[in-house]
């Protein structure tokens, strides 16, 4: 098993808001686990055409939860819930979407149903441990069989983009979204 897994900038492209801009070429580092270890997982810090350096971002595929708790760092933990018809999760329709400020200490849990990803909005590398059973690098870095990426990327990342505005965090609207019929914004303002 090889545990250490990277995300580049070239992979990110797929989710950035500005996917032409230029940017570190790895912004994360991921050391899986599997069920008998807790998982790492480094940000670098900065931003992307103004985005905020974050994870892909995905949904669990059957019924997984997951717990991150933020070793060091701050940063925004995004999650949606997509409208369901009929069984089929409706990728631009969003039932519930939700921005968690987070920072050490704190934890934030991922229910089953919910696509999530986190977002580096400090100076300094955003640490955390999380408790997904995935197993080493060839199981979870690129399209894990326990989570998928494919909606995320069809629709170049989450409701919502995380950038920095006047020094600060700030949402920006993703145009491919349709409808988000529910919001907590966690008092971040929109830009």
């Amino acid at each position: 098993m090889e545990p250490l897994a990277v995300r580049t900038h070239e992979k990110m492209k797929e989710v950035l808001m500005h996917p032409d801009a230029t940017g570190p070429a790895v912004h994360y580092y991921m050391i899986r686990g599997g069920s008998e270890k807790r998982n790492i997982t480094v940000w670098e810090s900065g931003t992307v055409g103004g985005e905020y350096i974050k994870t892909y971002g995905h949904y669990h595929v059957g019924n997984l939860d997951e717990t991150y708790v933020i070793l060091e760092g701050e940063g925004i933990a995004l999650l949606q819930k997509l409208v369901d018809e009929n069984g089929v999760p409706q990728i631009d329709r969003v039932e519930e979407f939700k921005a968690i400020k987070v920072k050490a200490g704190d934890s934030v849990y991922m229910p089953a149903g919910y696509g999530h990803l986190v977002v580096n909005t400090g100076k300094t590398w955003l640490v955390t441990s999380d408790d997904s059973p995935v197993l080493g690098a060839n199981d979870s870095a690129s399209m894990p069989g326990h989570a998928d990426y494919e909606m995320v990327k069809k629709m170049r990342g989450f409701a919502y983009y995380v950038v920095e505005k006047d020094g600060a965090p700030a949402l920006v609207r993703n145009p491919l979204y349709k409808e988000i019929r529910s919001e907590d914004l966690d008092s971040i303002p929109l830009s």
